[in-house]
């Protein structure tokens, strides 16, 4: 194992969106008698990411209450209407030097567990690539872990992506994990809720 990756590994939670096709904050939507937020932060948490950052922007403050009780560390986007990388820039610019690393994780993927986000962690800490990619059959999409050497090509990127421009130029060098597509499931329209909702007997 790489010595100097046994240092800590930050979270950033991407949740600043104003989920316009849902018509209302999917962020406060509840699974398993918990909001979305609070899901997708605590299995951040429980998978041991340190510190974790929450970027939030549509009803921020609401978000924060939200967030009160949980160890972690919320950031506004007040650009946030301008797209997604905004958000994953303001994450990355608050992670602390200490974190070896960042696990990037969008706030509407409930099937995204503590033991997919560990083990994201564990392979990097047993390889010296800088990027761990979560492979979904063909499909690769977040979380995704970046090593701190491309935190500044991150903080650089314009357009929208979510760090997809950093994952074409650095994929050679990347290490995938796969899972089973069904936890590549997001929630972006209502009928997406009710599904996962049926699926979870929530």
């Amino acid at each position: 194992m790489p010595s100097e990756r046994s240092g800590p590994v930050a979270g950033v939670v991407l949740a600043a969106g104003s989920s316009t096709r849902m018509g209302r904050n999917k962020l406060f939507f509840e699974l398993d008698g918990e909001t979305l937020l609070r899901r997708v932060v605590r299995r951040a948490i429980d998978a041991g990411l340190d510190p974790v950052v929450v970027v939030v922007g549509h009803e921020a403050e609401r978000a924060r209450a939200e967030l009160a009780e949980l160890a972690c560390t919320p950031v506004d986007n007040p650009d946030h209407a301008l797209g997604i990388n905004r958000s994953l820039r303001a994450g990355i610019c608050h992670v602390p030097e200490r974190a070896r690393a960042a696990v990037v994780m969008l706030s509407d993927m409930p099937f995204v567990t503590t033991r997919m986000v560990a083990s994201l962690v564990t392979r990097y800490r047993e390889s010296t690539a800088p990027l761990v990619i979560s492979a979904y059959g063909d499909v690769n999409a977040p979380p995704m872990l970046y090593d701190r050497a491309l935190f500044s090509e991150l903080r650089q990127m314009s357009g929208e992506g979510c760090g997809r421009q950093v994952v074409r130029r650095h994929r050679h060098e990347a290490v995938a994990v796969s899972w089973p597509a069904a936890a590549l499931q997001d929630i972006d329209v209502p009928e997406d809720y009710e599904r996962i909702k049926a699926e979870l007997g929530a």
